[in-house]
């Protein structure tokens, strides 16, 4: 292994897939009822779950952004070493990690030489990271040197789509995506906001549904039309402990479509706390984001 592969810990993956590929976290903070936690890894269902009962109880959540000192803190006992790495970093249209992160390689190229980091922007989060990631450990096994990965991984970022639903419009209305009378209305008429993440990496509200039922055909719908099997068949569903509707989506889309690597992930923390609980999205490669 001539290279590490870093994502910070909005990531969704499969636990397995990153043991196995020695896949690396930086940690990121959140809050939750008052009460600050360090997220440094892969959470267990159960921690997720109980993490989600608590937003259920309407305890108040927030995140931290990572700062320059903290990547500096991450990377540099590695450039010390000679080592180098690809860092997969949260969309800079929803944060600014991808900024922080940059800072933290021109410093370290002030201090060192021969500095091999290659920063790269998602434009993305959740699983789609984790489809990068799968990408880029791939790439690493078949000799791709980091420069030719990280390149590589930059061209395929667009090739991902985010198709996701959210239950309770309170929470992106505390993160400015609607205002607090769409919220109250659209929750009162059980209204399902449907959202994507665009090609400058930022949130877009792209359908309205009335129901969970009209909400996930909505999202197949989505991925019908964009998927493209060319260039992968791995495909994400990341819930926010709603299970049931996970499971049900991914039997509705192998029954349509039988040769698709669907895997089921709960979404970590640090999104999470933006999007409220019963969250259900579905990530995939496809055209024309």
């Amino acid at each position: 292994m001539s290279y590490f592969i870093y994502s910070d810990v909005s990531l969704d993956i499969e636990r397995g897939f990153a043991k196995d590929e020695d896949i690396r976290f930086v940690p990121m903070e959140y809050m939750v009822g008052g009460e600050s936690h360090s997220c440094t890894e892969l959470q267990s269902d159960e921690a997720m779950h109980n993490f989600y009962e608590r937003l259920r109880q309407k305890q108040e959540t927030s995140t931290s952004q990572i700062t320059p000192i903290h990547y500096i803190e991450c990377f540099e006992p590695l450039v010390k070493e000679g080592k180098g790495l690809i860092y997969l970093c949260l969309s800079s249209g929803l944060s600014d990690t991808f900024s922080s992160a940059s800072l933290a390689v021109q410093e370290l190229e002030e201090k060192y030489d021969n500095v091999q980091i290659e920063v790269v922007d998602t434009l993305g989060a959740t699983g789609g990271m984790g489809l990068l990631a799968e990408l880029a450990a791939k790439n690493r096994s078949g000799g791709m040197s980091l420069a030719e990965n990280a390149e590589d991984l930059r061209k395929h970022a667009l090739d991902i789509q985010y198709w996701f639903k959210v239950e309770d419009l309170m929470y992106l209305h505390r993160g400015g995506r609607v205002s607090a009378a769409t919220a109250i209305v659209g929750t009162a008429l059980n209204i399902k906001p449907i959202l994507t993440i665009n090609s400058d990496g930022k949130l877009d509200t792209i359908d309205k549904k009335r129901g969970n039922k009209l909400a996930m055909k909505s999202l197949i719908s989505h991925f019908d039309a964009t998927y493209n099997a060319g260039l992968g068949n791995s495909v994400y569903i990341c819930c926010a402990d709603c299970t049931a509707d996970a499971e049900k989506l991914k039997a509705e889309l192998l029954a349509a479509h039988p040769d698709l690597d669907v895997k089921i992930t709960m979404l970590s923390p640090i999104i999470g706390a933006h999007t409220g609980p019963d969250m259900l999205s579905l990530i995939h490669f496809g055209k024309d984001r």
